[in-house]
């Protein structure tokens, strides 16, 4: 349910472009918790009209090409999250920002919609899928075994190495993290 009605929103932005009172006098007189969400009413109202003041569609999913165009229109002009919002009509500047934050960490990819929910359980493969994925053949089963086999002897080769001389190994393999501390340390 919505905090606020659109009937509300409506009278209180009436009031205060009436010009009798202005938004801290207004917020106290209706008991808003500050002034913001009656400015942001009001601007919305400005620019949009009543449909500015409306409640929007609950998670309502835009478009990859339509969060694009937002942020482009943003970066190519300058205009802050407040206009930009006011020029694509939405309600929200702070949804701006987050899909300016997620492009510029993921990429397209990141403004792409997110499957929600549980996954599906797989199905059992059936036999003759089982039957496809056990055809492998000699030679590649060959070149397994010899991979594995090279990774087993490197690591026993680094064990023995270990053994020998455990102080050379800790030198090789020290975390330069610590030696960046010791020669603070030192200075």
């Amino acid at each position: 349910m919505a905090k606020y009605s659109e009937e509300f929103k409506l009278k209180l932005v009436t009031e205060y472009l009436d010009g009798h009172l202005g938004y801290k006098s207004l917020a106290k007189k209706y008991n808003l918790p500050s002034k913001t969400p009656l400015l942001d009413w009001v601007r919305a109202y400005k620019t949009q009209g009543i449909e500015g003041i409306k409640r929007r569609e609950i998670n309502k999913a835009y478009s990859v090409q339509f969060k694009l165009d937002t942020i482009l229109f943003m970066l190519e002009t300058g205009a802050s999250y407040q206009e930009t919002a006011e020029q694509f009509k939405l309600n929200n500047p702070s949804l701006i920002h987050s899909w300016t934050k997620i492009f510029n960490e993921q990429g397209v990819d990141g403004l792409k919609p997110k499957l929600k929910g549980r996954p599906s359980m797989s199905k059992k493969p059936n036999k003759s899928e089982k039957k496809e994925e056990k055809k492998v053949t000699r030679e590649e089963e060959l070149e397994r075994e010899n991979e594995l086999l090279r990774l087993e002897n490197a690591y026993l080769k680094k064990l023995r190495a270990f053994r020998e001389n455990p102080n050379a190994f800790r030198e090789k393999h020290k975390p330069s993290s610590h030696s960046n501390l010791k020669k603070k340390d030192s200075d």
